[in-house]
């Protein structure tokens, strides 16, 4: 259960008969879960090649996440610079929005990350699927 991980001790997210009582008539979905939720899928398209995360800012919560939801994500650079320190990354700002399978907003956020520039991120060994199949050991850099 999600909510034994996060030791969550509100009875809106938990005790159905609790939040049957409130405007929301469920159990809401944790607003922490729901930021590390689309914070993760967001990763593949704005953070793969991360330097580093320096916060989260204007983080909102518009409306709530239910059981049962299905959580999409979108993200959109707003600024771009150098890096005045290291000459190996830019410091990036985005802002992420998570909307639920009816389009509705349930969380915005802005996100602001150092990322390696092109050909200065660390190597990363990948597998192809007949290597996992074979059980071969040697892992050849793809090029990460």
């Amino acid at each position: 259960m999600v909510f034994l991980y996060f030791e969550k001790r509100t009875p809106i997210h938990f005790d159905r008969h609790y939040a049957s009582q409130t405007e929301f008539g469920k159990p809401l979905v944790d607003s922490t879960f729901t930021l590390a939720l689309v914070t993760g899928q967001s990763v593949t398209n704005v953070s793969q090649n991360v330097f580093a995360n320096f916060g989260w800012d204007e983080v909102r919560l518009p409306n709530p996440v239910f059981e049962g939801d299905t959580i999409y994500s979108r993200s959109e650079v707003l600024e771009k610079r150098e890096s005045r320190s290291r000459p190996d990354v830019g410091i990036v700002r985005v802002e992420t929005t998570g909307f639920n399978q009816d389009g509705t907003a349930v969380i915005t956020f802005v996100r602001t990350i150092t990322v390696y520039k092109k050909d200065h991120a660390p190597r990363v060994a990948r597998l192809t699927p007949g290597e996992l199949a074979s059980g071969e050991d040697e892992r050849e850099d793809r090029g990460g």
